[in-house]
């Protein structure tokens, strides 16, 4: 699951854990992981897709998303993406996929 948040960009996914209580939280820029899971074991790896790697309780990975979710305050999400490498980041797949609402192949 990709996860756009103003102020980091994760991916998250079910990777690795034969118990499945832990989810692999991914981000490409330090602090990503950071802003929205603040005590969390970040390690760093170069040679990977992405750079930053988190594994981070089920549950905490749940409740964290909730609780993004029940902070919204912003009228348009692009709006509210302050740094200017994300934003630009995030107005690139706005695109992206703004031509695949277009896409009559899919229908």
């Amino acid at each position: 699951m990709w996860i756009f948040l103003s102020d980091s960009f994760l991916s998250i996914v079910d990777k690795g854990d034969p118990s499945g209580a832990t989810l692999l939280v991914r981000a490409r820029r330090r602090g990503d992981i950071e802003a929205v899971f603040p005590d969390a074991p970040v390690v760093e790896n170069a040679g990977t897709d992405y750079r930053y790697r988190a594994r981070i309780d089920r549950e905490q990975v749940a409740l964290a998303m909730a609780e993004q979710v029940r902070a919204i305050r912003y009228p348009n999400y692009k709006g509210a993406v302050r740094d200017e490498a994300l934003h630009n980041a995030c107005t690139s797949v706005w695109g992206v996929m703004a031509r695949l609402q277009d896409d009559k192949s899919h229908r």
